[in-house]
C-alpha cells in the first residue's frame, strides 16, 4: 500500500562549491534525466545559476512530487514542482519480494544504502527506480510549459539531496523508508514474531567482524597484511602527454567523421589524462577531495581553452549552447582559474555572515587610511566609481580582477587573496604584483 501521507522536508542546502551537482549514481541519473529531455539549454543554464546561488529553498519530497520555492534573480519567488510517476502496488510487491530474497540487499538498506545491483535487477524486472528520458515532469507557477529555470534549479538541488539520501528517491516513487523496511520484515516473517531472514542476516552482518564464529575477524585480516609482498614502486612520470596517432591514412573518412576534430579531441584527452596523473601522484593527493564532474557547457569551455582551429571552436560553441562571444569570454575566465573562474564570471552570490565579515576586514586592511579608492558594492562585486575596473569575491575568499571591455565585464588576471592586489591587476599594473592560486 502506498504511503501517500508520508512527506519529508529537506532544509535548503548552501550554495555548492565546485562544478558538479551530483556524484552518486542516483544523483547523476537524475541530472541526466533532466538534461536529456529539456528542450531549452538556456533554461538549464539559468537553473544551474540559481542552484549555485543558493536560490532553492527547503525541498519537500512526497510520493510522486517534489516541491520548493525558488528565488529568481530579480528577487521574485516561484513555487516549482517536479513530478515523477509512482510505482504501482504490483511493482512494489515484485520489488520487495526480490529484495527480501537477498540478505546483502537488506543489509545495505539497513545501512541506508541502495545497492547498485538491486537497482539493475529491478530494472531487468521492469521496475525503474531511477528516472529516465521524459520522466521528470515540470510544473511551475511562472507559466512555463517545459522545464524553466526554477524547475531546473529544483532538479539540480534534488540531485544533491539524492547524493546524501537515496531513500528520498524511494519515497518519491511511493514508499517511505520505515514503511519499506517494515514490509520487508513482514515478507520474511508473516506471523510478525521475529525478524525477516534477510533482515536478521543484514543485522548480523553489521557485527560479523566482532564475532568469534563469523569467519576471520577484521583485526586478523589486517594483521595478515604484512605477509604479502610489497607493492611495486610507481613508474616514472612521463615528461609530457602522449601524442595520439595521426589520422592521415590516405583514404577518405567515413560520412560524418571529421578527422581534424577527432585528432583535436584525442590530443585534448591525452593532455587531460596527463594532468590527472600528475595530480594523482603528487604528495598529499589522498587528502584532497576528488574533482567534481564538469557539465557539458563547462567541458566545452575547457576544450575551447586548448585553442582549437576556428571550425572546431564553432562546433564546440554550437553544440554546448554558447554563442561565440560568450565562449570567448568564458575561455578567458577558464584560463584565469578553471571551473572556479568560470563560476565567478557567470554567477553572483550574496556575501553575508562570516564571508561578509572577512571581506570587509580584507578591504579595510588592503589600503592605508585615505588611500582606498571609492568602491560601490553589488553582491560579490566591487566596482571602482567612474572607472571600468571591478574586483569580484569568489566563494573561496579569493579576489578576481575584472575590466569592462566593449560593454562586458571581462577577467583580467588570476585570483589573489588581497583585494588591493586584485585591483592593481584589474587596472593593468602587473609589475611586481604577485598572484596566488
Amino acid at each position: 500500500m502506498t504511503d501517500a501521507d508520508e512527506e519529508r522536508t529537506f532544509a535548503a542546502l548552501p550554495a555548492p562549491h565546485g562544478q558538479g551537482f551530483a556524484h552518486t549514481r542516483w544523483g547523476r541519473a537524475w541530472v541526466k534525466a533532466l538534461e536529456d529531455a529539456a528542450l531549452d539549454s538556456q533554461q538549464l543554464k539559468a537553473g544551474r545559476r540559481l542552484a549555485r546561488a543558493g536560490a532553492v529553498g527547503a525541498v519537500s519530497v512526497r510520493p510522486g512530487r517534489i516541491t520548493a520555492v525558488v528565488r529568481d534573480r530579480d528577487h521574485s519567488t516561484h513555487r516549482a514542482d517536479v513530478l515523477l510517476q509512482e510505482l504501482d502496488d504490483e511493482q512494489w510487491d515484485r520489488f520487495l519480494d526480490m529484495t527480501a530474497e537477498r540478505a546483502g540487499h537488506v543489509a545495505a538498506l539497513l545501512d541506508r544504502e541502495i545497492p547498485a545491483h538491486l537497482v539493475e535487477e529491478a530494472a531487468d524486472a521492469g521496475i525503474d527506480l531511477l528516472p529516465g528520458l521524459g520522466d521528470l515532469e515540470a510544473d511551475c507557477d511562472c507559466g512555463a510549459w517545459d522545464h524553466c529555470g526554477h524547475t531546473s534549479a529544483l532538479c539540480y538541488q534534488m540531485a544533491r539531496l539524492l547524493d546524501h539520501d537515496p531513500f528520498a528517491l524511494l519515497l518519491l516513487r511511493g514508499r517511505a523508508e520505515r514503511t519499506l523496511l517494515d514490509e520487508l520484515q513482514r515478507r520474511g516473517d508473516p506471523d510478525g514474531g521475529a525478524d525477516a531472514p534477510g533482515l536478521s542476516a543484514g543485522r548480523r552482518s553489521q557485527g560479523a567482524a566482532d564475532s568469534p564464529h563469523g569467519g576471520e575477524s577484521a583485526a586478523e585480516a589486517y594483521a595478515a597484511g604484512d605477509i604479502l609482498p610489497p607493492l611495486p614502486s610507481l613508474p616514472a612520470l612521463p615528461a609530457e602527454p602522449g601524442r595520439p596517432p595521426s589520422l592521415e591514412t590516405g583514404t577518405a573518412p567515413a560520412p560524418g567523421v571529421d578527422p581534424a576534430a577527432l585528432e583535436f579531441l584525442a590530443g585534448a584527452t591525452a593532455a587531460e589524462a596527463y594532468r590527472l596523473l600528475v595530480r594523482a601522484v603528487a604528495p598529499g593527493h589522498g587528502s584532497h577531495p576528488p574533482e567534481e564532474e564538469l557539465t557539458p557547457e563547462q567541458d566545452a569551455v575547457r576544450l575551447a581553452a586548448a585553442a582549437p582551429d576556428a571550425p572546431i571552436a564553432e562546433r564546440l560553441a554550437h553544440g554546448s549552447g554558447w554563442d561565440q562571444r560568450e565562449l570567448t569570454l568564458a575561455v578567458r575566465a577558464w584560463r584565469a582559474g578553471g571551473a572556479a573562474g568560470l563560476s565567478v564570471l557567470e554567477d553572483e552570490w550574496t556575501v553575508e555572515g562570516d564571508a561578509l565579515a572577512r571581506a570587509r576586514a580584507a578591504l579595510a586592511s588592503a589600503w592605508d587610511e585615505g588611500e582606498r579608492p571609492p568602491l560601490v558594492a553589488s553582491r560579490n562585486r566591487w566596482t571602482v566609481t567612474g572607472t571600468p575596473v571591478q574586483i569580484r569575491l569568489g566563494q573561496d575568499g579569493r579576489w578576481w580582477p575584472y575590466r569592462e571591455e566593449s560593454g562586458r565585464w571581462t577577467p583580467s588576471g588570476q585570483p589573489v587573496r588581497d583585494p588591493a592586489t586584485a585591483l592593481a591587476l584589474a587596472m593593468g599594473d602587473r609589475h611586481e604584483v604577485p598572484t596566488d592560486g
